[in-house]
């Protein structure tokens, strides 16, 4: 570029910046008026070129109406209400954020700034300035709307006199100011949760108070409980809850049978994981006398126990859901309730809700019965356990075969039912296939653990036929629990599990990803996409882009969420659907068995606003839960990473950046950065059209997909982040 080209591009981008700050000036007090020295001064003009450049600009804006000049050279802002919106902050990692607003295509930018010390998910009003040709929105933050959440995790750093909090996070841009009356017990080097109590206008840092210190950075129960903390959510009950929940009478009482369709004395059994310690569906199977079967799904009546307006329905509804780390389950009710009251455990007289279907040979739905229930589960399977029956029930299954290391009798009738289950299971799966439903059986990182909670390895959670047994008959309750609500007229509010369709653009880089490996996507009508992504799905199994493409697949896909205006579930092509199956662990099945009992008792539609506000809640707390479990699991790949690390191991390039690529070892589908400045050889450009970075001088490139050798090169416990050093490519 020549000096009077670059010369000129200076001029315009200070011409553009004063114009901004005319803007910003003006609006952000839109009932004064401000003459041309109020404004120099507010934006920083001082130079006698640029107060040429700010009087120019004052006249254009004035001629081309954008703003007003209310008296002789004193100008207003032009108030429209279009320019401020509410949104909710996304931090980068670079301290500049993008402002997300509801029905806007595009996501403000903000540079940090402007910030105005917004913290990310933080929900603000944002100025958007006048959109240049061909540029992004871009805005500053004017007002906090209100504070996502006020605790984090961090580090302390003590002073003679007071301590910095180093926040964990590296969205938290500012580190906290401590004052040492409010340190507490924490020591130079805690991993401690820090509440925000203010920030003051002159304060460079916020200030706060240390609430908990969580221990030694790096110490197994300390970077679980901060992943907890990170995401706001509890590992232990407060003290009156756990107090309420212990003094609840949780015997069964003949009058309260009385009340319930009894159905002790039919065949029922829980099918679930082998370490599962809470049972909270069983399925009941009997032969009518017409040929056809009444198989009963059986739910925990958790609505029995929990009352609502107590502390104990207060702590599981702002819980909203169970969350499931690597080595221990964080429950939504205490274990009075979540693994025994409330559990289906064999031999036990147990509460239920229940969901009946008169089924055909060929699965057709015949009859269907909703209510309250008694029942008397008559044995306990595990997946596994279900899954030998299956494969062997053909007459191979000897009288007594090994389960759980003990001799077990396996009855003619169980065999039978789970027989019978299975073959049903697979003909409503087809059905529900032909109808457009995506099969999304993702492989999922499973850990042995020692005594100690430390990985000695790891294998890979599969769904077999057994699982899918229990799905389908999961997915029928909620489906028709849903419609039979749903249809009803005048409408009822109800909650149900919306998935609405796929972001197109989404589907098109999928494509695009995709075909790299040789696959396609049909994108010809609604049913030819779903039957592209199943065999996509199909044809992946068990290759090096499994785990990769599936990633991507579920990416995207929208997400499913709780509401009471009802659109459908994409995913399963279904009209209705809902969560009825799981109230020990979610609380909107909770909801949807008051609901659902309400309805059947003949009482009013309540308030569908009350109800839409807790579906929102329950959405967010599942989000988080979901965030929580996946860094368990990232910090758990990275502890077991740390006893290979002079090992080479074979990996697929699963991210492209400009900054590295992330590579996943095959074998056990840890995941870590190459970063782009560490590869040797050649200087690495970043492609992003190609998914590739390519080096300058030998071309060479390493492209999404692509199989590569990496090293550990560093491991961080805290940070939860694994570099690798790359090797080279795998011939």
């Amino acid at each position: 570029m020549s000096k009077k080209k670059k010369n000129k591009k200076a001029k315009n981008h200070r011409k553009n910046e004063i114009t901004k700050g005319i803007f910003t000036v003006l609006e952000k007090e839109p009932k004064k008026s401000f003459n041309y020295k109020q404004i120099a001064a507010k934006i920083g003009v001082t130079e006698a070129h640029d107060r040429n450049i700010l009087i120019k600009k004052l006249v254009q804006l004035k001629e081309s109406k954008r703003i007003i000049e209310e008296s002789r050279g004193s100008y207003k802002a032009i108030v429209s209400t279009k320019t401020y919106h509410t949104g909710i902050v996304d931090i980068t990692g670079r301290g500049n954020a993008y402002i997300i607003i509801e029905g806007m295509d595009d996501d403000v930018f903000v540079p940090f700034n402007k910030l105005k010390k917004a913290f990310h998910k933080d929900t603000v009003e944002v100025y958007i300035f006048p959109r240049r040709k061909g540029k992004k929105l871009e805005g500053e933050i004017t007002k906090i709307v209100e504070r996502n959440k006020k605790d984090f995790v961090g580090i302390v750093d003590m002073q003679k006199t007071f301590a910095f909090i180093r926040p964990t996070d590296f969205r938290m841009y500012t580190d906290i100011f401590v004052s040492q009356d409010k340190i507490g017990k924490a020591n130079d080097g805690d991993k401690v949760i820090v509440e925000i109590t203010e920030w003051p206008d002159n304060a460079d840092s916020p200030f706060g108070k240390v609430t908990v210190v969580l221990g030694k950075p790096g110490e197994h129960d300390t970077e679980i409980h901060s992943i907890l903390a990170e995401y706001g959510l509890p590992y232990s009950f407060p003290l009156e809850v756990e107090r309420y929940a212990d003094q609840l009478d949780t015997s069964i009482k003949p009058e309260e049978i009385a009340k319930r369709r009894d159905m002790r004395n039919t065949l029922t059994f829980t099918i679930d994981p082998k370490d599962a310690k809470d049972f909270d569906d069983a399925l009941s199977f009997e032969v009518l006398e017409n040929g056809n079967y009444e198989i009963g799904i059986h739910i925990a009546d958790v609505s029995h126990y929990l009352l609502e307006g107590t502390v104990l329905d207060d702590e599981a509804y702002n819980r909203a859901t169970s969350v499931y780390l690597v080595d221990r389950v964080v429950p939504m009710l205490p274990e009075v309730l979540s693994n025994n009251a409330c559990s289906l455990r064999p031999n036990e007289e147990k509460y239920t809700f229940s969901a009946i279907f008169e089924l055909d040979d060929k699965a057709n739905i015949k009859n269907e019965w909703f209510g309250r229930t008694v029942i008397d589960s008559d044995e306990r399977f595990a997946y596994e356990e279900a899954q030998y029956i299956i494969e062997n029930g053909n007459g191979n299954i000897p009288q007594d075969i090994s389960i759980r290391g003990d001799k077990y009798s396996v009855s003619k009738e169980v065999v039978d039912a789970t027989l019978t289950l299975d073959r049903l299971g697979k003909i409503m799966r087809a059905a529900r296939m032909d109808q457009g439903a995506i099969s999304f059986d993702k492989v999922e990182v499973r850990f042995n653990l020692n005594e100690k909670a430390e990985p000695t390895s790891v294998y890979f959670k599969e769904a077999k036929d057994a699982n899918k047994l229990i799905e389908e008959f999961m997915l029928l309750a909620n489906r028709k629990v849903a419609q039979f609500i749903g249809k009803q007229k005048p409408t009822k509010p109800f909650v149900y599990r919306i998935h609405d369709n796929p972001n197109e653009d989404k589907l098109i880089a999928l494509n695009g990803i995709v075909s790299r490996f040789g696959h396609r996507l049909d994108f010809k009508d609604k049913k030819s996409i779903s039957a592209s992504l199943n065999k996509l799905l199909e044809d992946v199994k068990g290759k090096k882009e499994q785990n990769l493409v599936d990633t991507l697949a579920i990416r995207s896909m929208s997400k499913a969420v709780y509401t009471t205006e009802n659109i459908g579930h994409y995913g399963l092509a279904f009209d209705y659907y809902s969560h009825f199956t799981s109230p020990i662990r979610r609380y909107p099945d909770v909801m949807v068995h008051r609901l659902l009992q309400h309805y059947l008792d003949g009482g009013a539609s309540p308030k569908a606003e009350i109800y839409e506000e807790k579906c929102k809640h329950s959405s967010d707390m599942e989000y988080l839960a979901s965030s929580a479990e996946r860094d368990s699991i990232k910090y758990m790949q990275i502890k077991f990473m740390q006893d290979h690390q002079d090992q080479e191991f074979v990996g697929v390039i699963s991210g492209v950046t400009e900054w590295g690529i992330y590579v996943e070892i095959i074998e056990n589908k840890c995941e870590g950065m190459v970063r782009i400045r560490d590869i040797k050889g050649d200087y690495y450009i970043f492609d992003e059209k190609e998914y590739a970075i390519v080096g300058e001088r030998t071309n060479k490139r390493y492209t999404l997909g692509d199989e590569v050798i990496v090293m550990v090169k560093n491991s961080d416990l805290v940070k939860r982040h694994l570099d690798f050093a790359l090797i080279g490519k795998h011939e």
